[in-house]
């Protein structure tokens, strides 16, 4: 789509989210500025242009399909992008709305609404890649605003950029941070995720919460077992697993499995009264 006739053309899409992964973007400042004396961004209503039929050559896009009309939405942005580019866990994994997955959304509905017909919200909230093709995935919760301008770069060099899927303990080493598992015993979700976040939460002495999704080969299992030895209960676990990134295998595999121990024993426990 990119001709030697104009400059390269960016959008920036919103679907179900907080907002979050947008601001990470805004809030390169500078580096963004010089981003946009090099492209034009066409659409991009958290930052002022909006011009959401525009045909570009890479489509960033923030937030899950939670309604009947994204569906039909995201198939019109992907028809006229050349790349298209989730952000954060709401695009890449349905987010933490997500958790409605678990239950019964019309009952939640109609326990908020007064008038419940009018809201318009499909059972499941689930990732872009469900509805459309995607060309690349940048997990977190948010983005890391420096990953996607790095992205950007390499998309309009014209190949995909490589994206570091090791785990956030490989990071903490790398940043000499002390392990809080091994030292705290807090239950930290470091083994299995992803690094991108510069392992941030263990640096700051707190457990890490999986914002930027499974980590490659990630043996969830194993860690579910050693927090399970470590004394924490079958529901905890389960939450755990089915939080930020809940939807995504393979938390949601393990944290569903966790969570059906939870009803199996609730089950048993009212059999005996």
């Amino acid at each position: 789509m990119t001709t030697a006739t104009r400059r390269p053309r960016i959008a920036v899409h919103k679907f179900s989210s907080c907002d979050g992964c947008q601001l990470a973007f805004l809030n390169l400042g500078e580096p963004l500025l010089a981003l946009a004396e090099t492209v034009d961004i066409l659409h991009f209503a958290e930052a002022g242009p909006i011009d959401e039929e525009a045909e570009v050559d890479i489509a960033f896009v923030e937030g899950s399909v939670a309604t009947s009309q994204d569906a039909a939405r995201l198939h019109g942005i992907r028809q006229r992008s050349r790349y298209l580019v989730t952000i954060g866990a709401c695009a890449t994994a349905g987010g933490i709305q997500a958790l409605r997955n678990l239950h019964d959304a019309d009952e939640w509905v109609s326990g908020v609404y007064a008038e419940p017909e009018h809201i318009d919200l499909l059972a499941d909230s689930t990732p872009i890649a469900e509805s459309v093709r995607v060309d690349l995935e940048l997990w977190g919760c948010p983005v890391s605003g420096e990953q996607v301008l790095g992205a950007t770069k390499s998309l309009l060099a014209g190949h995909l950029p490589r994206v570091d899927h090791s785990a956030v303990c490989m990071e903490c080493k790398r940043q000499q941070a002390v392990c809080v598992m091994v030292a705290k015993g807090q239950p930290c979700m470091g083994p299995v995720t992803s690094t991108g976040c510069g392992a941030i939460c263990p640096r700051w002495q707190r457990d890490c919460y999986a914002c930027y999704g499974p980590a490659v080969q990630a043996n969830v299992s194993a860690l579910a077992s050693h927090l399970a030895d470590s004394g924490m209960p079958a529901g905890d676990i389960a939450r755990r697993l089915l939080f930020i990134n809940g939807h995504a295998e393979p938390f949601r595999r393990e944290g569903l499995d966790w969570q059906a121990r939870v009803i199996t024993r609730q089950g048993r426990e009212e059999e005996q009264g």
